[in-house]
């Protein structure tokens, strides 16, 4: 399996920018291409398939198990000429999170970013502090915004330090607006495919792809994928997708898939109510960027409501958990009514909320687990809630802890994101609730709104 980790130094050092003009550049050539994003991120993801085609998928060594990982890695990459893999922040930051973990566990070598703005020697210290730090499979540099008059200078720095000089990138028009969440989504950017066909022709010029393609052709190491149950019962699942819903794992929608399940995907923003169905979720994203919109939409709040409260099961997962309060109020201080079934309101703040990677012990049975079970998870987040639940005590690995999300035997609803591959038998029994929500329900509609 051909395959490259494309990591950087530091968080904004041009590793999407990167990763996109080579993507760009080998789907040009005719490769079939897979995209991964090593950590828990939504949106660069959205950006890989832009340029693609196809999902690109989360490898997150937090979430996932040594062998999940390479299951997960070899079930989208193993069908592509080559599988390029985005790193999360710099090479090393996140420990058992980082872009380097995953090196180690997929024994993929990385290619570093490094951002070459306002340098020139020092270019070196950054190279050699990387290349020594720790045991690694660096195995060259990438210069993002690098002065065409310091091409000379890089590669005999690389000839020094006895790595591969991978290229470069010239400082060029592809910015993206940022915001509270990080970037905006590709969906937002009007001119999204000729600013990423221009990476391409960058990358072509400027990057040695040839080199990049021949990086590695190894087998993955030996792993045991997951056990995963296939139902016979089949139950409908609806899944909210717009633009206000559009944080979602591909790869938890196919894990329900491969279990039998009908996904049915639909719009709190347009659509007038909740398909046909025998379980919900609801996803997260930017609710409060459309508030107006989806407290306008009666109908389908209205369904929304009489569904949980028929006791469709029901995921709704930090913006989705968001929609479901009495109110949300956005950044410009108007109030809005949402769904209504979560009896608070969620606001603004000024700064991230509970950031990071969370341990979760249930403190009582509920639709995901039993009590006294832990899931792993991760928040990201700048509004809060009036009432954020107590049915789980989160943790962090400094030790900070605090009481989170909504459960019953028919709902989970939280600002904590999980990965149904960070332990399969959570979305068994969501699955297996679903079933049983069919099997009372299906002939009798006076009892089932939502069927």
């Amino acid at each position: 399996m051909r395959r490259v980790i494309i990591g950087g130094t530091n968080s904004g050092c041009g590793k999407t920018t990167v990763t996109c003009a080579v993507l760009a550049a080998l789907k040009n050539r005719g490769l079939n291409v897979s995209a991964f994003k090593c950590g828990p991120d939504y949106i660069d993801p959205m950006f890989h398939r832009k340029v693609i085609g196809v999902d690109s998928h989360n490898l997150d060594s937090f979430f996932f198990s040594r062998d999940t990982l390479l299951h997960l890695l070899d079930e989208y990459g193993k069908g592509s000429d080559i599988s390029v893999i985005e790193g999360v922040m710099g090479f090393y930051d996140g420990t058992c999170g980082s872009a380097h973990s995953v090196s180690e566990m997929t024994e993929t070598p990385a290619v570093i970013v490094i951002d070459c703005k306002g340098m020139s020697d020092s270019m070196g210290a950054v190279m050699s502090g990387f290349l020594h730090y720790r045991p690694n499979s660096i195995a060259g540099f990438i210069f993002n915004r690098l002065p065409e008059k310091l091409i000379s200078l890089a590669e005999k720095l690389c000839c020094e330090l006895e790595t591969e000089y991978f290229g470069c990138l010239p400082k060029n028009s592809f910015t993206v607006e940022s915001r509270h969440l990080g970037l905006v989504t590709a969906d937002e950017i009007s001119d999204i495919q000729e600013r990423l066909a221009g990476l391409g022709e960058l990358a072509e010029k400027y990057i040695a792809i040839d080199k990049l393609v021949g990086i590695t052709d190894s087998p993955l190491p030996s792993f045991e994928a997951p056990v995963i149950p296939r139902f016979q019962s089949a139950p409908a699942i609806a899944a909210a997708r717009d633009s206000a819903f559009c944080f979602i794992y591909p790869e938890n929608m196919e894990l329900l898939e491969k279990m039998g399940c009908n996904i049915r995907y639909f719009s709190p923003l347009t659509d007038s109510k909740v398909p046909d169905a025998d379980g919900l979720i609801l996803c997260g994203g930017y609710p409060e960027l459309y508030a107006d919109k989806l407290s306008a939409n009666i109908s389908m709040t209205e369904s929304i409501r009489s569904c949980i409260s028929g006791g469709m099961p029901t995921i709704a997962e930090c913006g989705g958990f968001m929609y479901l309060h009495d109110r949300l109020t956005d950044k410009n201080g108007s109030s809005y009514p949402m769904a209504g079934v979560i009896h608070g309101e969620v606001f603004p703040t000024s700064r991230l909320q509970r950031f990071g990677y969370i341990t979760m012990k249930a403190e009582k049975d509920g639709l995901l687990c039993k009590k006294g079970k832990a899931i792993r998870a991760h928040e990201f987040h700048y509004w809060d809630s009036s009432d954020c639940g107590s049915s789980f005590t989160a943790e962090k690995s400094d030790g900070r802890a605090w009481k989170c999300c909504h459960c019953s035997d028919s709902l989970y609803a939280g600002f904590p994101h999980i990965n149904f591959y960070s332990d399969t038998v959570i979305a068994e029994n969501f699955v297996r609730a679903c079933i049983s929500y069919g099997e009372r329900n299906g002939q009798d509609t006076k009892d089932s709104p939502c069927r």
